[in-house]
């Protein structure tokens, strides 16, 4: 089958990659491009295991097709760390333990990165109501609602 080049900024670096028409940009990531952060669950954009940002909105990647990220700009849990530093929420969730098998976590935490980005005060319900699109099967989701305010707070106390 023919394969479509297609560019983007992953991560914040550019790349350049071959896919077919019918891929998933889930499936470029971990196939093409060896980011399996962003995990498979249902691949039908009921489980948010796979939501990555792109152009600053939260989308499932199994979703999306590999070539309509030609031109975008796309994060996946890869690039919320900064270097060998966590981020807070990662940092939050660890603490909080608020993950167990892990299939679901990266896409919780880049969900709630997406949305702390736009509204660092957001409330337990706005959390909830945010986080509303991803399931977990193992945890229970108190504590992931707790990762998620205590992360909060540290960004804000960094930020004053």
């Amino acid at each position: 089958m023919k394969r479509t080049h297609v560019q983007a900024r992953i991560n914040g670096e550019e790349r350049d990659f071959l896919c077919e028409p019918r891929q998933s940009l889930l499936e470029v990531l971990r196939e093409e491009l060896g980011l399996t952060g962003s995990k498979e669950g249902c691949n039908n954009g009921n489980c948010g295991a796979c939501s990555v940002i792109m152009n600053g909105r939260v989308v499932n990647a199994c979703c999306v097709l590999g070539v309509e990220a030609e031109g975008a700009d796309i994060t996946t849990i890869e690039g919320i760390a900064h270097g060998d530093n966590l981020h807070p929420l990662q940092q939050a969730f660890l603490e909080e333990a608020a993950l167990q098998c892990g299939i679901c976590t990266p896409g919780f935490i880049v969900s709630a990165k997406a949305l702390l980005d736009r509204e660092p005060n957001a409330d337990e319900h706005r959390i909830r109501f945010w986080l509303s699109g991803n399931l977990c099967r193992c945890t229970g989701y108190d504590k992931i609602i707790r990762a998620v305010q205590r992360a909060a707070s540290q960004l804000q106390e960094a930020t004053s």
